[in-house]
């Protein structure tokens, strides 16, 4: 069983979610259909997340009509691309409904919420409670002044909306008031020693990030975390009293894996989630790590007869040209664009993005990178060893496997060399590699250049036509071979070759043999498997990027509603001062913060801001800033920070300190 994240049908994809979720997943199961494994890759999209919600109200329609939109774009973009689902439905089937209201409806018969009246936050302008999507502030953990209610992206930290600093509804851009609801908890806190002894024990072979991100979060110590929200777009609360709510989505989201297996097998579905026998992979993102490792498990764990996750293989972010990957800026690669550019070149995409996997840390897509990796990688070597081995045979053998004679030491020399392929190729796959996997069936393909360019057997056809002919006959297995280790990576010209071939695809297990292809088999016309990207094709992106850039700095930007009033007296408590920095250093282990100690005339302090990706330590060090003197107090990262540094912040969420111009006495009050 193999799920991949269900993107938020608010937009189309790109190549950032290819990377991520998709392109592993699928390598993932092909690899193992090849091995002949029974295997199912469930997928779909969530159609109840807030930024539904957000967008539909941006354009003046219904959730429904965006979910309807943008369900069958990204459906057919994976279709497109070969990701080979065995379904790929949707949160709003009726099947959906009904299998997560069941789950809520097993939970609550057991005793497992905790039910409480809170106060929440409530958008007095807008009338309505918000949901965490709705609420944005700054985090109390890296200083991200762009938190979610619900989690931080910036450092991965899960947050409650309380938790945030200077909180503003998304709605109204006011600030929210608290007020009184009732809502359904899943007491995380209870299943940690679970949780511990199943992740921190029992499954230290998890990626690195994973396992530290799990890890962290239990350091922390886990909460009760509501599974209901107050919104009018969802799965209803299936209990009495619960009118006007609806099951969180990440409530509801990961229970449609489970609902998409229903409704593709309605008779056994059952064995691929509760079957002992059945091993459970979740592709996933990062900024998912939290639900799918700490949240979901522990309600498959409070129902009682579901299977837990063997393994969560989560890659890191991809950006776009050295700059963060952006849906508002535009900023991206959109999958059905990229195929009005490159028609036919999927598996191009597949091989690049696979090739700068974002498998441990955020990684980098260019287009010029993607034209080299084409021109030097896929058509320089496996492309041309391809053709040179079939258009020589076709002119020497008339298409036919020719016979081999007797093989000379290197001619053993180079099938040794590749007789282990599969036991390294399966030795990375099954760990998740698929990074290294891929270099490692390109390998093969190096192999075979190599060999022809040695034995030149071109040169021998008019002298040693056996000799020429058992030269052709191993270059020909090689052949076979690529088209068994690449099909994971590029379905479509995998396909094409095996066309080419007159062969149906092999199998796994015969990868590695060297009799792959008998004599006298007959194949097809060779055509080129890939063809060179000219620079031209890439000026073109390039500068359809540079407009987007162009187009974003020259935006006007969009100016922020001014807050409720408050008195004079309010404004007059704040004591906002300036001061002068003396260091200036970074936080270890937080890539947002910065640790600035301060001058401030009444014998020093220190600050903590999360401004480290807008400015170099030592950029700061001599200037005047401003800051808010008689802030509480505030512990970040073991750090206690002594105030606020003031800063501006534009469109694009940069952040430009507030400085004194001319030179004041540090201590100065700002009036």
């Amino acid at each position: 069983m193999i799920t991949t994240a269900l993107p938020y049908a608010n937009g189309p994809v790109h190549i950032g979610h290819l990377a991520g979720v998709y392109v592993p997943a699928d390598i993932y199961a092909r690899y193992l259909r090849l091995k002949g494994e029974d295997v199912l890759l469930i997928g779909g999209s969530d159609e109840h997340g807030v930024p539904i919600t957000l967008r539909a109200k941006k354009e003046g329609v219904t959730p429904q009509d965006i979910v309807n939109r943008f369900h069958a774009m990204i459906k057919q973009s994976f279709e497109d691309f070969g990701i080979t689902f065995d379904i790929y439905s949707r949160t709003t089937s009726d099947i959906h409904h009904r299998t997560a209201s069941d789950f809520f409806r097993t939970l609550y018969g057991k005793g497992v919420f905790l039910e409480k009246t809170s106060e929440q936050y409530y958008d007095a302008e807008a009338g309505q409670f918000l949901a965490d999507r709705y609420i944005t502030g700054t985090c109390p953990h890296c200083g991200n002044e762009h938190a979610y209610g619900d989690q931080c992206e910036a450092c991965g930290t899960s947050l409650n909306p309380t938790d945030l600093l200077n909180p503003k509804s998304v709605i109204s851009g006011s600030a929210p008031v608290m007020r009184e609801t009732r809502h359904w908890y899943l007491p995380l806190d209870q299943y940690e020693p679970f949780l511990r002894q199943w992740i921190l024990e029992e499954h230290t072979e998890w990626k690195p990030n994973v396992y530290g991100q799990c890890k962290s979060w239990l350091d922390m110590g886990l909460q009760p975390r509501a599974v209901s929200r107050d919104l009018d777009w969802g799965i209803p609360v299936p209990v009495e009293g619960a009118e006007g709510k609806v099951l969180y989505v990440w409530f509801d989201a990961p229970i449609g894996y489970i609902s998409n297996t229903r409704e593709l097998l309605p008779d056994s579905w059952e064995k691929w989630w509760k079957d002992p026998e059945t091993r459970i992979v979740h592709f996933i993102g990062k900024d998912n790590i939290v639900f799918h490792c700490i949240v979901f498990p522990t309600m498959l764990k409070a129902e009682g007869t579901y299977n837990l996750p063997e393994n969560v293989p989560a890659n890191e972010f991809l950006n776009l040209e050295n700059d963060k990957i952006s849906t508002s800026r535009n900023w991206a690669v959109w999958l059905h664009e990229y195929l009005e550019a490159f028609p036919g070149k999927q598996d191009i995409l597949r091989y690049v993005l696979t090739a700068n996997a974002p498998e441990t840390k955020d990684n980098d897509f260019t287009w010029k990178d993607f034209q080299a990796r084409n021109n030097n990688e896929l058509v320089a070597i496996l492309g041309n060893f391809v053709n040179r081995a079939l258009v020589l045979t076709g002119k020497y053998f008339e298409n036919r496997v020719p016979v081999c004679g007797e093989l000379t030491d290197y001619d053993l020399r180079t099938l040794e060399e590749f007789a282990d392929v599969k036991t390294r190729l399966e030795k990375l796959l099954d760990t998740y590699h698929f990074r290294d996997a891929q270099k490692e069936a390109m390998n093969l393909a190096r192999i075979g250049n190599k060999y022809l360019a040695d034995t030149e057997p071109w040169k021998l056809a008019r002298t040693d036509m056996p000799r020429v002919a058992t030269i052709l006959y191993v270059a020909l297995q090689i052949t076979a071979n690529l088209s068994i280790a690449f099909e994971p990576f590029l379905p479509f010209s995998m396909e094409r070759l095996n066309r080419m071939l007159n062969i149906e695809p092999p199998g796994w297990n015969r990868l590695g043999k060297t009799d792959l292809l008998k004599a006298g088999h007959p194949f097809g016309q060779a055509e080129l498997l890939f063809e060179k990207i000219d620079d031209e094709a890439i000026e073109r992106q390039m500068r359809k990027l540079l407009d987007t850039k162009k187009h974003n700095e020259n935006a006007l930007p969009p100016v922020p509603p001014v807050r409720e009033t408050v008195s004079f007296d309010d404004f007059a408590k704040l004591d906002i001062r300036v001061g002068t920095v003396l260091e200036c250093t970074k936080v270890p282990k937080a890539d947002k913060l910065l640790q600035l100690k301060i001058d401030d005339g009444l014998g020093g302090r220190t600050i903590v801001s999360g401004i480290a990706n807008y400015y170099a330590p030592e950029e700061l060090v001599g200037k005047q800033i401003c800051f808010i003197a008689n802030l509480a107090p505030r512990p970040l990262k073991g750090i206690v920070s002594e105030g606020m540094i003031l800063s501006a912040e534009d469109a694009e969420g940069k952040l430009v300190v507030i400085t004194s111009g001319d030179q004041v006495s540090p201590g100065s009050e700002v009036k």
